[in-house]
């Protein structure tokens, strides 16, 4: 009796349950990788913006202190972002006629605010703090990257909660004094204090799964 299936049966079976395989375990790996990739998620985006706002040459090559524009910092929730007139405190004299600058110059004019696109925009039932992180010693630069270096500002960390619960988990090495958490380029030295010792200059305790979970009600 003649065989029902070629001997090429067998191995044209053999492909299709590999591939089929392939595709499920495939399709189960983009499924659960996929959200959680950088891609995703932004980062490393540089974010296009009304004005191309280097802080690259404004903080790094000026000097210009964060806390200039970004002055609610400290007593907020919110860092704010710099009205129109901050910025021409020094563009009504430098580049005055930059076309670059336009933006800036037609929004002082008619009296309306630029629209700077967010670059971290956390999801809506996410409270954060900022002045309650800078004033226990957590650095600009632990959440947002070194953005003094950045030509273009763009997301440099995932922000997710498990960012933030890594941290509160075990902050002491994300501490750093008070005079340099506004530092992009500090890094802890021989006179640094311990992880340990900032945690009790802070008055930081066991509550830190506690103060997340208020951070992210």
């Amino acid at each position: 009796m003649a065989a029902v299936f070629s001997p090429r049966a067998n191995v044209i079976v053999t492909v299709t349950i590999i591939g089929a395989v392939g595709v499920i375990v495939g399709g189960c790996l983009w499924w659960f990788a996929w959200p959680r990739s950088d891609y995703v998620r932004h980062v490393g985006w540089a974010i296009q913006q009304p004005v191309p706002f280097s802080h690259q040459h404004h903080v790094a090559g000026l000097g210009i202190d964060c806390r200039f524009c970004h002055s609610s910092v400290e007593h907020s929730a919110q860092a704010s972002l710099p009205p129109t007139f901050t910025c021409m405190t020094c563009h009504s004299q430098i580049w005055t006629n930059a076309a670059l600058l336009a933006e800036v110059r037609n929004s002082l004019a008619d009296n309306r605010p630029i629209v700077w696109a967010r670059v971290t925009d956390l999801p809506d039932y996410v409270y954060f703090n900022h002045s309650i992180h800078v004033s226990k010693g957590v650095g600009c630069e632990n959440c947002h990257g070194n953005v003094a270096r950045m030509p273009l500002t763009y997301k440099a960390r995932t922000l997710t909660m498990q960012f933030c619960l890594d941290c509160h988990r075990d902050p002491g090495p994300n501490l750093r004094p008070l005079a340099n958490v506004y530092d992009m380029d500090w890094h802890p030295d021989g006179a640094t204090p311990h992880p340990a010792d900032l945690m009790r200059a802070y008055h930081i305790g066991g509550r830190n799964l506690t103060e997340c979970s208020i951070c992210h009600r």
